[in-house]
């Protein structure tokens, strides 16, 4: 017999199914990534699944028990303090038990009617992270998204709905993220409406150098500026005030991706960083970053409620003026999506649950043991640190030898290969010399694991460089 969710004494019964599977696979795995070659996954993958549909079904148990054991095994654990490639957070216990609970209950945010409460909820909860992030919640307004790469699409939507032209032109850092681009393509802009400002030596865009560009450029389409507090290589910050300043100056709309930095909002000794932030006209957060979340938890803010009328669809299935005018109101002009999970719920769990004092810890944490690691870094005779770190990243690469970038590429496949350690890979400088990069975002790593760390990467190192 098919069971429902709403079936809880089942759905508890597979809950436990689950987590047995999930123990046997973490146990089968070992550490941080599954060791051996990617075709050695890939079979096992083929093995464990067999045929995908079958004709005749196996049974909720049997296949949630061999599933949940082959992706734990075959999985990337960013529990583990080794696993330290990206930026990959290991979720917070009771934001997954909250992700739960939405599951269980499916509703949508694209009408009242199909999610009455987690309507409510996302108004709040938006409006509380505009407080934040500087903004008035009386006027502010915004939606939670997929994450950095949707709310990235939505601003520079805006932008161009502001323009009120075709085309516009989109000025942001040479260190800012692919999205950006990916956006423009989208948006119909064409990758070439986005002009690269060169980064200062700290790897923060050039508010001078974007000044002259932006004039440059004065007697062709519309602007809009993107910053970005949270670099993904370098976790560097763009100096806010200044590009506020410059993109007021040539009436130009601003967008800041805080995707990665936004976390710093909640740490009292790196929320400085984000000065100048209530100055744009939107911004882009991502709280399964530095915030703990299952993916996906981005959100997406604009300064002013208003500027999202370009999104606005009166549909009479889901948003009749009359349901609206009774109270039944609807999130469908706040999102580029229909049919949305209510991802807000995790996020309220977790704000109500640890405070802004709570994850400000966390993400102080995690800003000691990036410095701990520069320190160990800058003090090692065969690694050599690239920048000193702002956010949770270090960027530093295995030195020794006569052809390091030969030898940086190999060593992180190497590590991955044995199953010992995810090192994130950067291409740092004119040269595009291959580097490493830690990023870390495991409050609960401890200055001993990031030594061990290192010393898996100089052992693999000193390894490759006998090939």
């Amino acid at each position: 017999m098919t069971v429902m969710a709403a079936d809880g004494e089942e759905l508890r019964r597979l809950v436990d199914v689950a987590l047995a599977g999930l123990a046997e696979g973490a146990a089968a795995r070992g550490g941080p990534v599954p060791a051996g070659e990617p075709a050695d996954l890939a079979r096992r993958v083929e093995e464990v699944l067999g045929d995908p549909l079958p004709g005749a079904g196996l049974g909720a148990a049997p296949a949630l028990r061999a599933l949940a054991a082959l992706s734990a095994s075959g999985a990337a654990d960013p529990a583990d303090p080794r696993c330290a490639a990206h930026l990959h957070c290991p979720p917070l216990a009771v934001a997954v038990a909250a992700d739960l609970v939405a599951s269980v209950l499916n509703q949508s945010l694209d009408s009242w009617d199909q999610g009455p409460a987690a309507t409510v909820l996302e108004t709040r909860v938006v409006a509380a992270l505009a407080g934040l992030a500087g903004y008035d919640p009386a006027r502010a307004a915004g939606s939670v998204t997929s994450g950095g790469t949707e709310s990235n699409l939505m601003g520079l939507l805006l932008a161009r709905d502001r323009a009120g032209v075709p085309g516009l032109r989109v000025f942001c850092s040479e260190l800012a993220h692919f999205s950006v681009q990916r956006s423009a393509a989208i948006l119909g802009l064409g990758e070439p409406a986005v002009v690269p400002v060169p980064a200062d030596a700290a790897h923060r865009m050039d508010p001078a150098a974007l000044d002259q560009l932006m004039g440059r450029a004065a007697n062709e389409p519309p602007a809009a500026v993107v910053a970005t507090a949270g670099t993904t290589d370098f976790g560097s910050v763009d100096p806010l005030p200044e590009i506020a300043a410059v993109a007021a100056g040539h009436g130009a709309w601003l967008h800041v991706d805080a995707a990665y930095g936004g976390g710093a909002l909640f740490s009292g000794r790196l929320r400085r960083l984000l000065d100048g932030l209530p100055e744009a006209d939107s911004v882009s957060l991502d709280l399964h970053k530095l915030g703990w979340q299952p993916i996906p938890a981005g959100v997406f803010l604009v300064r002013e409620a208003a500027t999202l009328q370009v999104l606005q669809r009166r549909v009479a299935y889901l948003n009749p003026i009359d349901d609206e005018e009774a109270g039944y109101t609807s999130l469908l002009g706040r999102s580029l999506r229909t049919s949305r999970r209510p991802d807000v719920l995790k996020i309220a769990v977790t704000l109500r649950a640890l405070g802004r004092h709570g994850l400000g810890e966390l993400v102080d944490r995690c800003h000691d043991l990036a410095r701990h690691a520069a320190g160990r870094i800058a003090a090692h005779p065969w690694l050599e640190l690239a920048a000193d770190p702002v956010l949770t990243t270090v960027v530093f690469r295995y030195a020794a030898g006569s052809d390091p970038d030969r030898v940086n590429a190999a060593l992180r496949r190497r590590l991955l290969r044995e199953g010992r350690a995810a090192v994130g890979r950067a291409e740092v400088g004119p040269a595009r010399s291959v580097h490493l990069k830690l990023t870390l975002l495991n409050p609960h790593a401890t200055p001993a694991d990031v030594v061990a760390l290192l010393d898996d990467v100089v052992a693999a190192g000193a390894a490759e460089e006998q090939q």
